[in-house]
């Protein structure tokens, strides 16, 4: 009987690998889906001047497809939470990947921008989506414990599409074609949905989000602080981000290799970042939200401020990369502190936040940079970011500790 229970345990202990494995495969295929996702997301911004040529648009009329996702994001994710309902996670979480695909291949074979747009249009469905329910159903795809683990794995590809989406857009652009970018892009997500069908669960709710949770999310003190906060931070960051390129291209007057290798090592410490912010917010959630932003707002005050020397503005600019790719992961685990039961309306109403912050943070800069210049838009940028900080240091209801929190709400995820 004793080898009979022995080899029981080992079965059983074989299949909680096996488990366990399948877990981070699911939680690996989320985050290269983030990656596709936001790369999408920004790619037009290195592609805009051979878009507008192809299409017969002018630059600025391009432009919409930078922007449009974002606006389209920003009502999808609540309407998106709410719509979904008690549907397995699984079915839903696919679904959205599949309209990545559906996106690129739309833009890639394009007649014309009114075309194009729709594709886009169709992409911000899918952020609105993907980004309110990718972390949570991340984190139910491991151990509680290993949740923020989990949570900066999938930071790391929202991370780097957002700092990889330029560069590769721009580079590949110029070898192969736009058109060709966008089919690739759709190879990767097609590669990236055939994943998912294989090792995603079925990931039921007990309860659906309706507006009544919605609204209750936004009544915690804490959640409203880091909605409030991430926007801030989140506007400041984009006056600045959204011109890298023609501050390292005009500002320090590096040439097209400068500033990719720049942009690399930008997205490089970024992917660092991440792995940093997930020690950090667990330790002090508060502390660590702060930090980041405050670090990321006064590293681009600096780097601005040190345009005589393009070695030291390099190097702040990739200071400026690891605290951005820190920031999310703290607001991650943040708005899951907040309220584990919520957490899917929480990322809601933080997609919809980020996204308009995005796009007014975008709209401001350009402002800044066609009327004072590039070097304005980063000190503006700075100072917004180092504003956002301070917020979250001088609010109430923040917490001291994550693991304290998530010990006092464990009922809520019952």
């Amino acid at each position: 009987m004793d080898g009979g229970a022995t080899g029981q345990n080992q079965a059983r202990d074989h299949n909680d690998d096996r488990a366990s494995i399948s877990g981070w495969i699911g939680v690996a295929s989320i985050a290269a889906g983030t990656f596709a996702l936001v790369t999408t997301e920004f790619l037009p911004i290195g592609l805009l001047s051979p878009l507008a040529a192809s299409l017969d648009v002018s630059e600025g009329v391009a432009g919409l497809s930078v922007t449009a996702p974002g606006f389209i994001a920003a009502i999808a994710g609540p309407l998106l939470a709410l719509l979904a309902g008690s549907l397995d996670r699984r079915i839903v979480v696919i679904a959205l990947t599949a309209s990545i695909v559906a996106s690129n291949l739309t833009a890639a074979f394009a007649s014309n921008f009114a075309v194009f747009l729709v594709g886009r249009l169709i992409l911000g469905l899918a952020v609105g989506g993907l980004w309110t329910f990718a972390v949570a159903v991340g984190r139910r795809l491991v151990p509680e414990s290993a949740g923020a683990r989990a949570t900066s794995i999938i930071s790391v590809g929202i991370s780097a599409g957002t700092v990889f989406g330029m560069p590769v857009g721009a580079a590949f652009g110029d070898l192969f074609g736009w058109r060709v970018v966008f089919g690739a892009n759709a190879v990767l997500g097609l590669v990236i949905l055939l994943v998912q069908l294989r090792f995603l669960p079925s990931i039921k709710v007990s309860t659906a989000i309706g507006l009544r949770q919605l609204l209750e999310f936004g009544r915690v003190p804490m959640a409203r602080i880091g909605l409030i906060a991430s926007g801030i931070i989140a506007g400041g960051h984009f006056i600045a981000y959204t011109f890298l390129e023609p501050f390292l291209r005009n500002a320090l007057a590096l040439g097209q290799t400068g500033v990719t290798s720049a942009l690399a090592g930008y997205a490089v410490a970024g992917i660092i970042g991440s792995f940093i912010g997930e020690r950090l917010a667990v330790q002090n959630v508060r502390r660590a939200f702060a930090v980041s932003a405050a670090v990321l707002g006064i590293s681009v005050l600096a780097a601005a401020a040190t345009l005589g020397t393009p070695a030291g503005s390099i190097a702040l600019i990739m200071i400026w990369g690891i605290a951005f790719g820190a920031w999310p992961v703290c607001v991650q685990i943040w708005m899951f502190t907040s309220s584990p039961r919520l957490y899917e309306a929480g990322s809601a109403l933080m997609v919809s936040a980020f996204q308009i912050s995005l796009a007014a943070g975008a709209t401001i800069g350009g402002f800044l940079v066609d009327s004072i210049g590039v070097a304005a838009a980063f000190l503006f940028s700075g100072a917004v970011s180092i504003a956002g900080a301070l917020f979250v240091l001088a609010s109430r209801g923040a917490p001291v500790t994550t693991t304290t929190r998530i010990e006092a709400t464990a009922g809520e995820t019952e």
